[in-house]
């Protein structure tokens, strides 16, 4: 197993803060405690909040965010949390009690969308903080025991998750008004037991699907992202898809973004690509973008 290692990452609220973890914390979902009191079910949480500047603290599948009070600057402490939280994982010590949580009806939905090959399972449990992409069975192997399962329906091709639901792309072989009610259910009984959903975040797809962090990126290449970000991808989700930043070229002005989900390989994705997404950056970032292109659509 690999060591588990914490990197620091900034936001926009200078008051928070990312511990990133190069594994995966907790099995779906998140939490946020606003106090040691609401942390019972968080033994990491409620070591965080003895430190007196710790505001709040919020648990996800990959990541632990902290929230400061105003009496430190994040430059003076930063480095002694990640280390207590580093320190803390490496011993295999519990972060979220997560069988004392009170269990919730599970509910998982069927959703049609623009791509006919693809249909949309939406739930109310939450899935994964970061987007993750399977083609076969084999790459769902290494990360996902839930895409895993999902391939063993033979008239499964891909499988794509987000925060709160579940993309799959079928073969022609069938038609989805004979299956999606089995996939509906296998869902739903597959979260209610609680099994894992992602074990690890897959090595291969980091690029694609991993979030970029802003000092990384030029001026705007955050501009960009920014505009999928807060203009676009709500909109593809809502049809079961996502569009994720590949790069840009500042010599040809050009965009590269991947299609996932329902938007690889639909017949309208690239209709929307340029009369959608295209038009808007160039309205946007006027002199700064002259196309957008799909590198696997």
């Amino acid at each position: 197993m690999d060591s588990i290692k914490i990197n620091i990452q900034e936001t926009s609220n200078e008051t928070i803060i990312k511990f990133v973890s190069n594994t995966i914390l907790i099995n779906g979902g998140s939490y946020e405690f606003d106090n040691i009191d609401q942390a019972k079910n968080s033994p990491l949480a409620q070591q965080l909040f003895y430190l007196p500047f710790v505001k709040k603290v919020f648990v996800t599948a990959n990541f632990i965010a902290v929230q400061r009070y105003d009496i430190v600057q994040w430059d003076d402490v930063a480095e002694e949390v990640k280390e207590q939280i580093e320190n803390y994982l490496q011993q295999g010590n519990t972060i979220i009690k997560e069988e004392t949580t009170k269990k919730d009806a599970i509910e998982v939905y069927a959703e049609v969308t623009p791509n006919p090959s693809v249909m949309k399972f939406g739930t109310n449990k939450a899935l994964t903080q970061t987007d993750v992409e399977f083609k076969n069975i084999e790459e769902a192997s290494k990360s996902s025991p839930l895409a895993q399962a999902l391939f063993t329906f033979p008239f499964v091709k891909e499988v794509f998750l987000s925060e709160n639901y579940i993309s799959i792309m079928k073969y022609d072989m069938i038609e989805w008004n004979e299956v999606y009610q089995e996939i509906r259910t296998f869902i739903r009984n597959y979260l209610q037991e609680g099994k894992t959903i992602i074990s690890e975040l897959p090595k291969q797809q980091t690029k694609q699907n991993v979030e970029v962090p802003k000092e990384n990126l030029s001026e705007t290449e955050a501009k960009i992202v920014d505009i999928l970000d807060e203009y676009i991808k709500p909109a593809v989700a809502s049809d079961g898809g996502n569009i994720a930043f590949q790069s840009y070229d500042e010599t040809t002005k050009r965009v590269n973004v991947i299609l996932q989900g329902a938007c690889s390989g639909c017949p309208s994705s690239t209709i929307t690509l340029k009369n959608g997404i295209e038009t808007m950056l160039k309205e946007m970032l006027p002199n700064q973008v002259n196309e957008v292109v799909a590198i696997n659509g």
